[in-house]
């Protein structure tokens, strides 16, 4: 048996907004890996509200660009913050 609180709705909502948070993270995350033109062992992913940052390093600019570009589909244009550096 599984029991569940309830809460009022500004927790309900803050707790999806969490969710959602979460699962733009992890879907932005796997679709990074599975770019196979993409080394993204050296890239962390971090999500605030609607958006997503794109931190660590890659091996040379394109890789950069790529990366964003991935991010952007999947979370949408103008929602990424790259700040990804070159080594």
């Amino acid at each position: 048996m599984v029991m569940r609180f309830y809460g009022s709705a500004i927790h309900e909502e803050a707790w999806m907004q969490d969710h959602n948070a979460a699962a733009k993270r992890a879907s932005t995350e796997s679709a990074l890996h599975a770019a196979a033109d993409l080394d993204a062992a050296e890239i962390i992913v971090s999500a605030i509200g609607p958006c997503v940052i794109l931190e660590g390093f890659v091996r040379q600019w394109g890789d950069s660009e790529r990366a964003l570009a991935i991010a952007e589909d999947v979370v949408g244009s103008g929602n990424v913050h790259c700040r990804l550096l070159v080594r």
